[in-house]
């Protein structure tokens, strides 16, 4: 599986932004659980939202949630990351990311997830 992240850029904080993920390469996109996660500067990668094969399960760090909405469209091999009321501290290189095997307690795991993206810079200012 190709990840391909796009959508990022600069926005003041409060602001919103749409990150977009395409897979290509595969079949059977439906099949994976897809994941974001971001990485600020002297950090370690961190697990923001993530979304079952059928979109019918969805779970987000608690430091994004209520603001953050992770969506998919398997018809369009996509998946989305809508982010409102953003503040200075979600500034960082979000990346998506994609897996077939895992179980409820290794969605928030990056070192679980076997394909990822290359990642976009999200940065926003104060």
């Amino acid at each position: 599986v190709q990840l391909q992240a796009s959508g990022g850029g600069l926005v003041q904080a409060g602001g919103s932004l749409r990150l977009s993920c395409a897979a290509s390469g595969h079949t059977t996109f439906s099949r994976y659980t897809m994941g974001w996660f971001r990485q600020a500067p002297g950090e370690e990668r961190e697990f923001v939202a993530a979304i079952r094969g059928n979109g019918g399960s969805t779970h987000y760090a608690d430091s994004v949630k209520g603001r953050f909405t992770i969506s998919r469209d398997n018809a369009k091999s996509a998946v989305y990351l809508q982010m409102n009321s953003l503040k200075p501290e979600d500034t960082a290189v979000y990346y998506c990311a994609a897996d077939r095997q895992l179980i409820l307690s290794a969605l928030r795991s990056a070192q679980q997830y076997a394909f990822w993206g290359q990642g976009t810079q999200v940065t926003v200012s104060s």
